[in-house]
């Protein structure tokens, strides 16, 4: 057996391929109408309830028990790009985990969860280049030495 993909329940298939597209840079691997395959691995999925039987209003909105997960090389330039979809809905304000990653956490067009965390080899690299030694940078993030290492 092989796992394929996540697939996320939408309300408005365009309107959520528009927001992935135009935020996460995510190409359009496969358009099934309502169905729609991301580069990323994922997919949005309209008429879910329609599609697996289900009752549409056992549906749940923000169910804050899953995330997508991205991560990016300029977080900065993230923010300003974020800044100007005014209508996008943060779950927190950005942030800096005690491992020193910068994340903010948003909610897609159905209010499913996505976290956009600055890459981990960036930081790694950022410590690296003020001249700290793999095991005191691989401390500070949390991550292993040979992952640090592998940054050099």
């Amino acid at each position: 057996m092989k796992f394929q993909l996540p697939l996320l329940a939408v309300q408005d298939v365009e309107c959520s391929k528009n927001f992935y597209q135009d935020l996460f840079e995510q190409e359009v691997v496969l358009d099934l109408g309502k169905n729609i395959t991301f580069s990323g691995g994922f997919a949005i999925q309209e008429d879910f309830a329609w599609l697996t039987d289900i009752d549409p209003a056992s549906l749940v909105k923000k169910s804050h028990n899953m995330e997508l997960y991205f991560e990016v090389e300029d977080f900065d330039a993230f923010l300003l790009l974020l800044n100007n979809h005014k209508d996008v809905k943060l779950v927190h304000p950005p942030k800096i985990h005690e491992w020193q990653q910068r994340v903010v956490r948003i909610y897609d067009p159905d209010y499913h969860m996505i976290e956009i965390g600055e890459s981990m080899e960036v930081i790694a690299k950022r410590y690296l280049s003020q001249g700290l030694s793999a095991e005191e940078v691989a401390e500070i993030i949390q991550h292993p030495v040979e992952f640090v290492q592998q940054c050099l």
